[in-house]
């Protein structure tokens, strides 16, 4: 197919058709075959291409000089010029000349443009590329695509205008006209309409390049005053200023210091109700190192809040040390997407930002601006140090959430405490009432938050572990400085944290790098796991454990490997158990030795692990769990026990029956006093408070008239019967201690008859033993039991009353 171009004179218009890209396709015409063509004002050319899909190798560019300085200028909407040009990819180019004195205004049309950044593309291939053109200099005012917000640039002298079109758009309008304002006396105006909630982003001149120097600029933001505007910078870089300062202004209809001015490091004005302006304005530059003005910016559209004028009261007054920062989810890492909806933190009506960081020492007063407040995170920081001991070992530290931040309608995502002390001074965690599991793979945390412990020096770092409440570990004793972290897993946290119970405090000087104590929860298996995992731990680190084991239980100890699995490039790696008991063994393993086999551990007692330097890529990384039951007799002892019983079963059988025999063959016995034996209970010395004067242990209670009286019936020759029911008073010496009452063997043979004429019970009679009797204070209980509280009682109170004593005398 053939084309034919022709160009009036007057349009002072010129086409350049050429290659894009290396190709043997060729433009042929009548006199020969060409690879450029150049159409001048007043041609007419007909020509061809020497193959099928020129628009793959060829590009077509359409320049239109328009001179506003020596003649009148065509305003009005520019058209495309000339028609029946080949479907190439193409670009039209408006260079309009205009005095600085005058401005000019490009009006786009009803879809409007959105700025891009350097190296975008757009998304349908037609851009706009405009300059502003002073003196032999041109500034980039940028790069625009269609269907965006910005409706009209106002230009200070001439402009440069490019239009790039596809091959295959049929587009038959550039879009925009050309209009005649008066001069605007600075750079450019861009004027922004934003009828709906939205979110633009905009650019300085030249980005990424510096913006001219000692310049003006202006935007124009043109909102209904139903919506909320709210101005974030994302990219800025300052220049080495001589005279003036660069700065941003602000006018806001309604506010009372119009122009408001701010640094590009302050925070922008947020929450703006309707239209307003912003200014960027540049300063005198240094010559030698001019240095780079740039700035790249959003602008929010949103509707007002439900609750925007609702206010949440931050108390940080009596914190110390302490920042909370509210943030949106990600950050700092991610930056939210400009076209996500914006969720605002504002300190004050105007002062608002996708982050807020708040400092101890303060209340504040905050409000959100977003409609989904489950996208916004809080994290938080608190410094406790200590740099003499003396100051800060009796001291408790809670190491809790503050109310002021679980109250607040925005989930926690962390809390990190940093603990700083000097060299000789350590940190001591503890959990008195939750304690803290430690998070293995076989067993896991499922709480809705967990703490992270890191020990750190400047030379390396020991990552403790992870750990959750609801475990066995009550103390963690670590030497350097700590970081604690609770970091929240769902919305459950504000419920479980009531009753947190983290402790910390500052103690001396520990021999090891961490000491954990741990009391096994009976009903569980608990996992340890040696710090670090799974990069292993440093060289030369020595970790400990001490398992408290109860005294009616038994821990089962168990490595869940055979060996350590080390090679130790210098020094030894050792396994240290030993038991919390006078004269326990201690069991030594080595990194070239079997690990102990599983066993019952009978006291509480320690685990420690000592590393060494190992050789390359071998770590150290040991797990072990321990379990507790109930102590179990041996079967041995159970035997011997009841072996022992039978035996003196059968010995009692025997005294029992020698002394029935002898009994027979012997006289009755009285009970005789014998003031030579040493009468007081061992152990109860003082336990009587009357003496022997003064109370009557040495009445007895029982005595056989028959041989009292024996002596006279001797003498009468059996003649003379005995006298019955005489009391004979004892005229023998009276010691100062009570007698010592009888044994547990002989107070379980008295029983009382319920028959008061039934013949009493015959008393045990062991020989060689002398006893006083002595009178038992009414209704007390004569079985073991009672025997034993006696002992523990006033020992002053008779041991026999013969009024009670049935059968025992009549």
């Amino acid at each position: 197919a053939s084309f034919t171009i022709s160009l009036h004179k007057a349009d002072n218009t010129t086409v350049m058709i050429k290659l894009g890209l290396q190709s043997n396709c060729r433009i042929r015409m009548k006199y020969g075959i060409v690879s450029e063509l150049k159409i001048k004002p007043g041609d007419n050319v007909t020509f061809a291409f020497t193959c099928g899909t020129p628009e793959k190798y060829f590009i077509a560019e359409i320049q239109k000089n328009i001179d506003c300085v020596s003649g009148p200028c065509p305003f009005g909407d520019v058209h495309l010029y000339p028609p029946g040009l080949p479907r190439l990819n193409r670009t039209y180019i408006w260079d309009v000349k205009a005095s600085t004195k005058a401005g000019l205004e490009l009006k786009f049309s009803t879809s409007w443009l959105r700025q891009i950044e350097p190296g975008e593309r757009c998304p349908d291939a037609v851009s706009y590329n405009i300059n502003s053109s002073i003196d032999n200099a041109t500034v980039n005012i940028g790069t625009f695509c269609r269907n965006g917000s910005v409706s009209r640039i106002k230009l200070l002298g001439g402009v440069v205008l490019s239009l790039h079109l596809p091959w295959h758009l049929p587009l038959t309008t550039s879009g925009f006209n050309i209009a005649s304002r008066a001069s605007i006396k600075r750079l450019c105006i861009i004027e922004s309409v934003l009828k709906r909630e939205s979110s633009i982003t905009l650019m300085s001149p030249n980005y990424p390049l510096g913006f001219p120097e000692d310049e003006l600029m202006t935007w124009q933001f043109v909102i209904p005053p139903s919506l909320r505007a709210s101005v974030f910078f994302h990219n800025y870089s300052l220049s080495n200023c001589e005279r003036k300062e660069e700065r941003v202004e602000y006018y806001i209809p309604g506010s009372p210091s119009n122009p408001e001015v701010f640094k590009l490091s302050d925070s922008q004005p947020a929450n703006i109700a309707g239209t307003f302006n912003m200014s960027l304005q540049g300063c005198d530059q240094d010559a030698q190192n001019p240095g780079i003005l740039r700035l790249l910016f959003q602008v929010v559209v949103q509707h007002p809040q439900v609750d925007e004028n609702v206010t949440h009261l931050v108390d940080l007054s009596k914190e110390k040390n302490m920042t909370v920062t509210i943030h949106v989810e990600g950050w700092p890492s991610r930056t939210p997407l400009m076209s996500e909806p914006v969720c605002l933190i504002c300190k004050d009506p105007r002062t608002c930002d996708r982050a807020l960081t708040l400092t101890s020492g303060a209340v504040y007063r905050i409000s959100f601006l977003c409609k989904d407040l489950s996208q916004l995170r809080i994290t938080a920081e608190k410094g406790i140090g200590c740099m003499d001991i003396r100051w800060c070992q009796k001291k408790i530290y809670s190491l809790s959430v503050p109310k002021a931040i679980t109250r607040l309608p925005i989930r926690l995502h962390k809390f990190n405490w940093k603990l700083l002390a000097t060299d000789m001074i350590n940190v001591e965690i503890t959990s008195p009432s939750l304690k803290l599991q430690q998070h293995v793979p076989e067993q896991r945390c499922n709480t809705s938050y967990s703490y992270s412990i890191v020990s750190a020096t400047p030379e390396t770092e020991l990552n403790v572990g992870v750990f959750c409440p609801g475990g066995s570990i009550e103390k963690i004793q670590m030497r350097n400085n700590i970081t604690i972290s609770l970091k929240t897993f769902g919305k459950g946290f504000i419920n479980e944290s009531i009753p947190q119970d983290l402790k910390m405090s500052f103690v001396p000087h520990i021999k090891d790098e961490c000491i954990f104590t741990v009391s096994p929860n009976p009903k569980a298996k608990v996992y340890l796991q040696t710090p670090n995992s799974p990069y292993g731990l440093p060289p030369y680190v020595s970790i400990s454990w001490f398992i408290t084991v109860p005294s009616k239980q038994t821990a089962r100890l168990k490595f869940s490997k055979d060996r350590m699995g080390i090679a130790c490039e210098t020094g030894r790696a050792f396994v240290n158990i030993k038991e919390e008991t006078p004269g326990a063994e201690e069991i030594v393993r080595r990194e070239d030795e079997l690990l102990p086999q599983p066993r019952n551990m009978l006291h509480s007692f320690w685990v420690n692990v000592s590393n060494c330097r190992p050789v390359d890529k071998e770590q150290l990384t040991l797990q072990f769990w321990v379990t507790l039951a109930d102590k179990q007799l041996d079967l041995g002892i159970i035997l011997a026990v009841v072996a022992g019983a039978g035996v003196l079963t059968v010995i009692g059988l025997t005294v029992c029956c020698v002394k029935k025999k002898k009994k027979k063959t012997q006289n009755p016995m009285v009970g005789v006093y014998n003031d030579n034996v040493n009468t007081q209970m061992p152990g109860r010395k003082g336990s009587f408070r009357k003496g022997r004067q003064n109370n009557e242990s040495h009445v007895y209670a029982v005595i056989d008239d028959a041989v009292v009286y024996g002596h006279l019936l001797k003498e009468s020759n059996g003649s003379v019967s005995p006298e019955v029911d005489v009391y004979r008073p004892f005229d023998g010496p009276i010691g100062s201690m009570p007698p010592s009452p009888p044994p547990f063997s002989f107070r379980k043979d008295i029983k009382r008859s319920s028959n008061p004429k039934e013949e009493p019970l015959p008393l045990m009679d062991i020989d060689q033993d002398n006893y006083t009797f002595a009178h038992q204070k009414s209704g007390q209980s004569e079985d073991n039991g009672d025997a034993n509280k006696k002992d523990k009682g006033d020992t002053s109170v008779p041991l026999l009353e013969n009024k009670e004593r049935d059968g025992l005398v009549e």
